[in-house]
């Protein structure tokens, strides 16, 4: 019998590790008007190995602010990529995911270190927490556009 349960135990499958297809609950165009800031984030389909998406932000003097990003399966694991207002990407790895929840982090960057992302009745929100900084937070809900 022991042996039995031993070669049981073994055909069972192993969890797989986190992929892109995971994180399909981010995708679609997510907006708010926050302190009269029009805001819009977009994220594809998982395809490929990957997300991408953009942020947006329009203030009420009509400057405007934006940040493209890739969610990708590298040799890594799957990492977050962030370019604010176009610039270099900036890798965050992915460290927690769960449905509905992916925490992405990056101790060695000075601001943000981690990027939250949880899907709460039925609005998408992202956090930036640091040290040394408060943390951030937005909700969008499903645009209409």
């Amino acid at each position: 019998m022991k042996h039995l349960l031993c070669c049981l135990a073994l055909a069972l499958p192993l969890s797989a590790a986190p992929a892109v297809e995971d994180l399909k609950w981010m995708s679609g165009h997510w907006s708010a008007t926050i302190d009269g800031v029009q805001m819009e984030e977009l994220w594809s389909t998982p395809a490929g190995g990957m997300l991408l998406g953009m942020h947006r932000d329009v203030r009420p003097n009509g400057k405007s602010w934006f940040e493209f990003f890739r969610i990708a399966e590298t040799k890594d694991g799957v990492v977050y990529f962030a370019q604010p207002g176009g610039k270099p990407p900036t890798p965050f790895t992915l460290t927690e995911s769960s449905e509905g929840r992916a925490v992405f982090s990056n101790p060695e960057h000075d601001y943000p270190q981690r990027i939250i992302y949880t899907l709460r009745d039925g609005q998408l929100c992202a956090r930036t927490e640091g040290e040394g900084h408060a943390a951030e937070e937005w909700c969008w809900g499903r645009s209409a556009k």
